[in-house]
């Protein structure tokens, strides 16, 4: 901590909308009404009022003792936007495999509540195995307020070093090993309707991010990307490679000719803001790594995350109106939604509607573990992108059967005609993230529908108590 300031009473500026995750919009199906205190009733980009001093800190240290496990000035991981769907899943992960965590969200799309699950998780685990708890510092506020740059501060030591003169030089050195990125706005149709919110937060947020964290010295970056970033090359129907989308020329050789090819970087049919600025941020990254060898940058593209942990204690849970295929699909069984609009029913699949690439949202959170430990690619360059898809596609059909089986109950369905934009078939190929990362998706489309719906009985069940506690 640098002398001179209370970091508790930091000013911070109003928030934004934290969490990315990629969308398969099923935002059409048709609403019946809400409760008006409904998650959902609020845009991703309108926010709760944060506390009176503007700025929430929650520090949660090993049962052995706050002062004894903090001493020795030990390393964290920074996750922002980490109570966020896929933001919570990681942090419970990291968590999982001992290391120290500091969330960052100022609760714009998520709760506070999901701290209290991921302390919860985190020490019966612990407890299983023996292990210590590590280290949760929480802190509530916006990525792009000047609160960043001194939370950032707060976790940095300044140190002797020798510079290549023979001179000694004081310089920052931080405790931050790495860091992982989910503060984006994240819906297709909003960035249409609001392009520059999404401009300023994604692309402009980012590039102020990247700005900070170099000048205290964290280089080592995790992007939350999206498959929204090959535009209308899914229009192939072949499963997608990371090579189909370069920000750099790359050099190949043809394996059956010996001759070399040289790939040019090119993005087509990219539809919207939102895989927009998707597409801007991994090239921002990629001209930093390529400037400064010091970084280490690798951007995530998600295909389409759900599901849960099992425990039933994290979920997805918005305080934006859902337009993911299984939220969307869960609203219709609870009685939220009255039916599911499946658009097109003759794609040139198994059984006549489209195939997307759903991946269990722990898979993914286990993909960003993996990521933190890259260290650069063999060309020399410090950026690298990696698809994370289960690597085999599942029909709106098949998603749907597969949550009918978990809940034992029937969603209704009204078919509809193709949605303008629309593809048939949008699959991942894994390939290079098996080989470099060591990575590979180990749950089925089964077992993210069983968790998921385990996670929304157990949230109805809450609320059917808390309903019960108000009458009596």
């Amino acid at each position: 901590m640098w002398p001179g300031y209370s970091i508790d009473n930091l000013p911070v500026q109003p928030p934004s909308g934290l969490d990315d995750m990629d969308n398969d919009h099923y935002a059409d199906s048709v609403s019946s009404s809400s409760p008006s205190d409904s998650p959902a009733a609020s845009s991703p980009l309108t926010s709760p009022d944060l506390s009176e001093d503007g700025f929430d800190i929650d520090r949660t240290p090993s049962p052995l003792g706050g002062r004894e496990q903090e001493a020795g000035s030990p390393k964290f991981t920074l996750v922002i936007g980490g109570l966020g769907y896929i933001g919570s899943h990681t942090v419970l992960e990291l968590l999982r495999e001992g290391h120290n965590v500091i969330i960052v969200d100022n609760l714009s799309n998520s709760y506070q509540t999901i701290l209290d699950s991921i302390k919860t998780l985190t020490a019966k685990h612990c407890k299983a195995n023996g292990r210590r708890m590590p280290l949760i510092h929480f802190h509530r506020l916006d990525y792009r307020s000047r609160s960043m740059r001194f939370l950032i501060e707060s976790y940095t030591d300044l140190v002797m070093s020798i510079d290549g003169s023979g001179r000694q030089r004081m310089t920052y050195q931080s405790r931050i090993e790495g860091v992982i990125h989910f503060a984006a706005y994240k819906s297709v149709e909003e960035s249409i309707r609001r392009p520059l919110q999404y401009y300023q937060n994604n692309v402009c947020g980012l590039v102020s991010l990247l700005q900070q964290l170099d000048k205290y010295n964290i280089h080592n970056f995790i992007f939350s990307s999206s498959a929204t970033v090959y535009g209308s090359k899914a229009n192939t129907g072949e499963p997608l490679r990371e090579s189909d989308l370069i920000h750099h020329a790359e050099e190949r050789v043809d394996e059956s000719t010996g001759e070399r090819i040289v790939t040019q970087p090119s993005a087509v049919g990219l539809s919207c803001p939102y895989a927009r600025t998707k597409y801007f941020s991994e090239a921002i990254l990629a001209d930093v790594a390529a400037a400064n060898p010091a970084w280490r940058i690798v951007a995530l593209r998600y295909f389409n995350p759900v599901g849960c942990d099992p425990s039933g204690l994290l979920g997805e849970n918005p305080r934006g109106e859902a337009t993911n295929l299984y939220p969307v699909l869960t609203q219709v069984l609870t009685g939220q939604r009255e039916r599911l609009n499946v658009f097109g029913t003759d794609w040139a699949t198994r059984d006549g509607t489209a195939v997307r690439d759903y991946i269990h949202v722990l898979d993914v959170a286990r993909g960003h573990i993996s990521a933190l430990g890259w260290n650069g690619d063999r060309g020399g360059t410090g950026f690298r992108a990696f698809n994370l898809g289960s690597g085999t596609g599942t029909t709106v059909l098949e998603a749907v059967r597969s949550l009918e089986a978990a809940s034992k109950r029937t969603v209704s369905l009204d078919w509809a005609g193709r949605r303008p934009g629309d593809v048939g078939v949008c699959v991942a190929s894994t390939e290079r993230a098996s080989k470099e990362l060591g990575w590979s998706p180990r749950e089925s489309v089964a077992q993210c529908a069983s968790d998921l719906w385990n996670f929304v009985e157990r949230t109805l069940g809450l609320q059917q108590q808390q309903q019960q506690s108000v009458k009596v």
